[in-house]
């Protein structure tokens, strides 16, 4: 009856440390796969930040526009700023442009295509000791002349607010996430497109808002992780061998 009990425990272990092994080992190939995935996506950046740009694909073709094939191109339009509310998005710092390292807003205005389409640009960075909303107005009035303008930027792809976003106030034009559709709602732009610019050209004389080029900084831990789920399935097979050899002996 010893005899059985002991083997029936000796299988279990063995059981639950072959699971535990296995998971933990699928965990780390998982993180491999998403390395390679995050390299193919630096690759990508890299060539599309790098390339010359090109003509903002038009209306008919803006439903066909993704994040994974589209986001971060570089395009060039022309452009009239509509003398509308303008939307504010806070931002603690910037993981796409190395100038931005201090607490501020994004400015955001929407504008009309030559066709009559209506897109959102993010104009650029406004440094926090600029956020009250007086001063804001003063910055983008040389931005609304009433003129097209031939602009450059990078397609860029909204956010959706989640759980744990702040609320955003409408009374300020206070947003905390890229919602381009909340805000367009909100602000009574009408129709946008689903998609909006980073505007990297022209800058403007007085330097606020400021737009610049983007440089992603990708984080790519994958590597480290996964030789960290690949330690752990070694440590439990490890601790099992170990017990094991002591139930022997013992």
């Amino acid at each position: 009856m010893r005899a059985s009990s002991s083997t029936r425990a000796t299988i279990g272990m063995a059981v639950f440390a072959l699971v535990m092994s296995a998971a933990l080992a699928s965990l780390g190939v998982w993180q491999l796969q998403r390395g390679e995935q995050k390299h193919a996506l630096m690759k990508a950046l890299d060539e599309r930040l790098a390339a010359a740009p090109v003509d903002l694909p038009p209306h008919s073709e803006w439903t066909h526009l993704n994040r994974t094939d589209d986001e971060f191109r570089r395009v060039r339009f022309a452009a009239t700023y509509e003398n509308k509310p303008d939307a504010m998005v806070y931002t603690s710092g910037s993981a796409v442009r190395s100038d931005v390292t201090t607490p501020g807003v994004w400015a955001f205005l929407p504008a009309q295509l030559e066709r009559g389409a209506r897109i959102v640009i993010n104009t650029g960075f406004v440094p926090n000791e600029m956020q009250k909303r007086d001063e804001e107005d003063r910055a983008i009035a040389p931005l609304l002349t009433g003129e097209p303008a031939v602009l450059t930027g990078y397609l860029r792809f909204p956010e959706r607010p989640g759980l744990l976003t702040a609320q955003e106030s409408t009374t300020k034009r206070l947003w905390f996430v890229r919602d381009i559709a909340g805000m367009a709602e909100a602000l009574g732009w009408g129709e946008v497109a689903p998609f909006y610019i980073d505007l990297e050209a022209p800058v403007p004389t007085a330097g606020v808002p400021k737009p610049s080029a983007l440089s992603p900084k990708l984080k790519d831990n994958h590597l480290g992780y996964a030789i960290t789920w690949f330690g752990l399935a070694i440590a439990v097979l490890g601790t099992f061998g170990v017990w094991l050899f002591g139930r022997r002996r013992a």
